[in-house]
């Protein structure tokens, strides 16, 4: 999936080197959006364990993780995206969750990226909700999220252990309302 700027790569135990290399980069960025990572993390065979769930998971259609690339840079990964802990029937929603190279901030790919997935999730899954929750402070992910139309629905009070701390959160929301339109319209 993707376009003539990025690509979305389902999980495969095949990306193991590029995730592991992608974790390595940006270990130390990524520490204050993450939960603390225990050492193995970083390894190879932890990434490649980690995938092969992620394959799974998306074969179990409960949860659909992508690894982000150029186009022009197919075996560099610049970010992860995923639609995670989906529920189906009444419920039929996900948690979106996304992160980006330290390198590729402010460029426009992770914009392009949530609208590739909230794309895939309403009209190829079928999904009705999207929810993604955002640390008030990270203010270059909340604009992605306002360019691809997701509101703000409040704030959900120690929501996230993040980097050893229990952090409030926004919580961002987009709805697939094609999904109350009558048929044939």
């Amino acid at each position: 999936m993707g376009n003539d700027t990025i690509q979305l790569l389902p999980a495969d135990p095949s990306l193991a080197s590029e995730v592991t290399d992608y974790y390595q980069r940006n270990r130390t960025f990524l520490e204050k959006y993450e939960p603390i990572r225990e050492e193995e993390f970083f390894s190879l065979e932890y990434q490649r364990k980690l995938l092969e769930e992620e394959r799974l998971d998306f074969c179990q259609k409960t949860a659909f993780r992508f690894y982000l690339t150029l186009t022009s840079q197919p075996q560099r990964i610049i970010g992860i995206i995923g639609l995670n802990n989906v529920i189906w029937g009444a419920f039929c929603s996900a948690f979106l969750g996304y992160k980006s190279d330290e390198e590729a901030q402010n460029k426009g790919y992770m914009t392009m990226a949530v609208g590739l997935l909230t794309d895939y999730a309403f009209h190829e899954l079928h999904l009705h909700r999207i929810e993604a929750n955002v640390m008030p402070r990270n203010q270059a992910s909340l604009r992605v999220l306002e360019k691809n139309h997701f509101v703000n629905e409040g704030i959900s009070k120690y929501y996230l252990n993040i980097n050893g701390v229990w952090e409030d959160h926004i919580h961002m929301v987009r709805i697939n309302y094609a999904l109350h339109e009558p048929a044939g319209l």
